[in-house]
């Protein structure tokens, strides 16, 4: 088993391009939410059949916890779970909920790993995304945790996003680089359906830049990093000295982990289950005994697709033996792999398929061409 998510559904507010699930209405409810979470850790210890290598507070904003209660999910972690000397065990955390007292008692209580969501330096943009933060806030907080002890400080950047120049963008880059970060996840803005974000788009109110701009930041973007020691281990994620997400480089490797908490999904081969994204409805079925998830067993078809999807977003490619697991490549897709070959999009090494430079700014849609419908 490589990790356990716990997803916390807790907001102070909410970001206008955000479609994960989360409530910013939780007062009434917020003791029994942790109480229930609590629950499903202890219920799913039969599913770690081996030591954790990672946690992963996930969200929502994990940050909104409270000291006490941080701890009491992590305590019931560690009397349930076996788990590897040298775990991960990751915080998101948003730049306002950052001070020095509460960095020593995240410390303390185990969390060796900080995932900052900066997203933004640009006073503007954390305006239209209605951050919390302000531009002080991601200035300051990376050095409050260094000064604390932390290590291992992953932040978030988001490029593509309406009215943000190459020069600013290339600022930002330079901004969290020279703040010692050890890692850095970099997103292209999505506009997902039903935000706000779409419906000011759809209303005129925001424009977001045109491809040939998103290209020219996402290649700034692997350029400045690479340049300053970083590898791009995945499409998305970049790290320094290999201190790659533990967590997040077992979704892509395809290995086992548990989700739990609202929302959250748990993966083992040939199995994938969710849990309902509706945080009353899911507290009512952990006191009840209740099932609180579906499930889907995959089929061939659907485990070639993810091995694709997932493969070739990394640094570490689709493995031949998975290829050759599943029944190896029909002509038609032979023929495909020989085409993007040639045109440098994937290199042929021993043992997998691997994008190159190139081919990374293209990984959905080459992964896509690969996929069996049916």
């Amino acid at each position: 088993m490589a990790g356990l998510y716990v997803h916390i559904p807790f907001c102070a507010k909410k970001c206008s391009y955000c479609d994960f699930h989360f409530s910013t209405r939780f007062g009434a409810y917020r003791e029994e939410m942790i109480l229930s979470i609590a629950k499903e850790i202890k219920q799913r210890r039969g599913e770690a059949l081996n030591p954790l290598s990672s946690i992963y507070f996930g969200g929502g904003t994990p940050s909104l916890l409270t000291i006490e209660e941080t701890s009491l999910l992590l305590k019931t972690i560690e009397e349930h779970y076996q788990r590897n000397k040298n775990i991960e065990v990751t915080l998101e955390v948003n730049p306002e909920d950052i001070s020095k007292e509460k960095l020593k008692s995240w410390l303390n209580l185990g969390v060796n790993r900080l995932s900052i969501g900066l997203q933004s330096f640009k006073k503007e943009d954390l305006k239209w995304m209605n951050r919390g933060h302000t531009d002080k806030d991601a200035l300051s907080c990376v050095s409050f945790a260094r000064e604390v002890g932390f290590t291992n400080i992953s932040v978030d950047l988001m490029y593509g996003l309406p009215g943000l120049s190459q020069e600013e963008w290339k600022n930002h880059i330079d901004l969290v680089l020279d703040s010692g970060i050890t890692h850095i996840s970099a997103y292209c803005l999505t506009v997902e359906k039903g935000t706000l974000l779409s419906n000011e788009i759809k209303k005129g109110n925001i424009s977001v830049p045109e491809d040939d701009a998103i290209e020219s930041q996402y290649n700034t973007l692997t350029s400045q990093l690479k340049n300053s020691g970083f590898e791009q281990y995945e499409v998305s994620n970049f790290a320094y000295n290999k201190l790659y997400s533990q967590h997040n480089s077992s979704y892509w490797k395809g290995v086992n982990y548990i989700g739990v908490g609202p929302s959250a999904h748990s993966f083992k081969e040939g199995y994938r289950r969710w849990n309902i994204a509706n945080n009353p409805a899911y507290i009512r079925s952990l006191k009840m005994n209740c099932p609180y998830y579906e499930e889907e067993f995959l089929s061939q078809k659907d485990l070639w697709n993810e091995l694709f999807l997932t493969g070739f977003r990394t640094r570490w490619g689709v493995l031949k033996g998975k290829i050759s697991d599943l029944g190896g490549f029909t002509a038609e897709e032979a023929s495909l792999l020989e085409g993007y070959i040639k045109n440098h999009k994937i290199k042929d090494l021993k043992e997998a398929y691997v994008l190159t430079d190139n081919g990374f700014l293209f990984a959905d849609a080459i992964a896509q061409s690969f996929f069996r419908v049916q």
